[in-house]
């Protein structure tokens, strides 16, 4: 089984025998009594130098990373407990009750202990009912607890707290956000499990009652033209897996995996005429951040941080053979934590499998007759999480020619406002009749540790400028490309620009390339917004992250994430924007580069009941890296299994791909 393995690699994930040891070891030393929970629990991951030491010969400790909340005080505390040895090597309390506050992730159970807080507090069964629900329809009621954001209220301020938004449901597999119940919002503190606030607007809108569902009885007739589309390897995948180590294509990494990230790629590195070259130490999708733009009462404080707040790993799906993944798929069965501490084990968690990606390379010569083509394949690693209301794919993929990208998949179902009959939503879209769809934003932030052929890597920024008349430019067609080399933190902030094609390059200025240059991998950006919120607007202090397309810092193993570690109820003034105003250096540096990236999302009916997939991601490509096209040496495809439509199948022949 993927989640255990014989022999324990310094980056293997903690075993389920590892993780329940850590607890016991902490619940003995510490006298932690049974009120206390675990959040996170991860493997504390060895740094590079760490590695190199151990690679060298060196032992190094095994050491788990161990979230506590006393949920009886509230009191949260973070502990290292090195398993070689049985023992706690450190245990800090965190000081959440002063500012800039912040607390650990909202667990599973709390969502379930909200639920029964919210429906016994009076005052919302009152709310409710003046919107023209009855006792047996609040038995039904959906209550979403939602991350609550800071807006300098005393009960945000050192407290445990979520907002609770409700929708009403006649059935249990009714779709809730088809029927919002609007203007209502309660506060729930999670350590005295009371509702400390409750807004109730003056205005009572009435609740959609329209069904929207989308499970499959609400479609009873499907399509009928839909031909099966089989997709076969009759002599297996062409990659190998040892344990979390994989090797394809001349690529090789080795899979991690947090509660609060998800899937890491760990030493990815690519073989190279016999030397294999590392590229990224370790790449992670660190948080995300959904801001909303309705200043109405159910709306203006949603912005989830859907990583730091709640973990996308701990949110990870069990994938489906067949469904999210096709093909000769190998699946990961992740160990993971419930709340109590317990170890658990997430099936088939993280999906493997290689996809045909169209022409990697084509050129025909009519002088001799030299027609050639190669196809693309890409490796895939995958997974998706379910926060809420909406769904989230990640997905990694290799390519044969050295590519890297990492694409995000959004879909899932919209968050929604009660609308009075007759009116037009402001502050966004309408999906139906009654029922509205907030405009919003989601911003992703990716962190790449780079190892160009070691850690001594320098960043540069390009971009194409217009060479003006002249001498050297007499017909005007000439253009430039200006460099500028990042030299410490303060100068790297940058934002993408498709006018003039910026990019950024990563490469090692301590190697040479076989025209002289320094090796390097070109990040290109997509098209991506930035947060429209505005200066000064807490959402804005709390995801600064997503100011910037690019980050780049000095590695340093306490900088883990773009928004802090602790962004649930945080005033804000963390992360990236704080760790670059140690003005670094980053030249010639271990460095890590961080990409914010994402969608600007305008709701339409389109979207509703269930919105088609939006992409948001990114491209490292090799730039100077190789001496040549490192794809030539790809066999041509016999395409055994393609046919001539015109032609009937039974007495079709297979068609030639390539000939020369």
């Amino acid at each position: 089984m993927d989640a255990q393995v014989s022999v324990i690699h310094p980056l293997d994930l903690l075993r389920p025998s590892e993780i329940e040891e850590a607890v016991a070891i902490l619940r003995k030393e510490r006298k932690l009594g049974p009120q206390c929970r675990f959040p996170m629990i991860r493997l504390e991951e060895p740094t590079k130098a760490d590695l190199a030491a151990w690679k060298a010969g060196a032992k190094l400790p095994r050491l788990a990373f161990v979230l506590i909340l006393d949920t009886a005080s509230g009191e949260s505390s973070e502990a290292i407990v090195e398993l070689t040895c049985r023992d706690v090597r450190s245990l800090k309390r965190l000081p959440l009750d002063q500012a800039p506050y912040g607390q650990p992730p909202v667990m599973i159970e709390e969502f379930m202990r909200c639920d029964e807080i919210v429906k016994n507090d009076p005052a919302w069964r009152a709310a409710v009912r003046r919107r023209g629900l009855t006792d047996d329809d609040i038995a039904m009621v959906q209550i979403d607890p939602f991350s609550s954001g800071y807006f300098g209220n005393d009960f945000e301020k050192g407290r445990r707290i979520v907002r609770a938004v409700s929708y009403w449901r006649e059935d249990i597999r009714d779709n809730g956000y088809a029927h919002p119940i609007e203007g209502v919002v309660a506060v729930v503190d999670l350590v005295s499990n009371t509702v400390v606030d409750l807004v109730d607007d003056e205005e009572a809108i009435p609740v959609p009652k329209k069904k929207r569902n989308y499970g499959r009885e609400a479609f009873p007739e499907t399509r009928t033209d839909v031909k099966p589309l089989h997709i076969v390897q009759p002599e297996g995948p062409s990659f190998t897996v040892d344990g979390w180590k994989v090797e394809w294509q001349n690529w090789s990494f080795r899979v991690g995996f947090t509660p609060r990230e998800g899937l890491v790629l760990h030493e990815l590195a690519i073989r190279d005429q016999g030397r294999v070259r590392p590229v990224i130490f370790r790449a992670s999708v660190t948080e995300m951040v959904v801001p909303y733009a309705d200043p109405t009462t159910n709306h203006y404080w949603k912005s989830a941080f859907d990583a730091g707040e709640y973990g996308l790993g701990r949110l990870a799906n069990s994938l489906e053979l067949g469904c999210d993944c096709l093909g000769q798929i190998h699946y990961f069965d992740i160990p993971s934590a419930d709340d109590l501490g317990r170890p658990v084990v997430m099936k088939n968690a993280v999906c493997m499998h290689e996809e045909d990606f169209g022409i990697l390379w084509k050129h025909y010569e009519f002088r001799n007759d030299i027609f050639e083509v190669r196809r693309s394949r890409r490796l895939v690693i995958s997974f998706f999480a379910t926060v809420g209301n909406y769904d989230y794919g990640f997905y990694w993929y290799l390519y044969q020619d050295g590519t890297i990208q990492l694409e995000a998949k959004l879909t899932g179902i919209i968050q929604t406002a009660a609308v009075p009959p007759g009116e037009t939503y402001q502050w966004g879209g309408m999906v139906d009749e009654n029922l509205g769809g907030p405009t919003h934003q989601h911003f992703f932030n990716a962190r790449l540790h780079m190892d160009i052929d070691g850690s001594g890597n320098t960043v540069t920024e390009h971009e194409f400028v217009p060479r003006p008349w002249g001498t050297d430019n007499p017909y005007g067609n000439v253009f430039d490309t200006k460099t500028r080399v990042l030299s410490r933190e303060l100068d790297a902030p940058a934002l993408a620009d498709g006018v003039t094609g910026r990019y950024w390059k990563v490469s090692n200025p301590n190697e040479t390339n076989s025209v002289g240059r320094a090796p390097g991998y070109k990040l290109s950006v997509m098209p991506s917004p930035l947060m429209l919120a505005q200066e000064g607007s807490t959402v804005r202090s709390r995801g600064g992250f997503a100011t910037k397309h690019i980050w780049v810092t000095a590695f340093d193993p306490d900088e883990k994430y773009a928004s802090g570690d602790y962004p649930n109820v945080h005033a804000g003034g963390d992360g990236l924007p704080k760790y670059v105003q140690q003005n670094r250096p980053i030249e010639n540096a271990d460095v890590v580069l961080w990409h914010s990236f994402g969608h600007t999302h305008v709701c339409k009916p389109e979207d509703f009941p269930i919105m088609p997939v939006e992409y948001a991601g990114f491209t490292l490509k090799p730039n100077g890296f190789f001496a040549s096209n490192i794809a030539m040496d790809l066999p041509p495809e016999k395409a055994s299994h393609s046919v001539d439509n015109r032609t009937p199948v039974a007495t079709s022949a297979p068609s030639t791909c390539c000939r020369s």
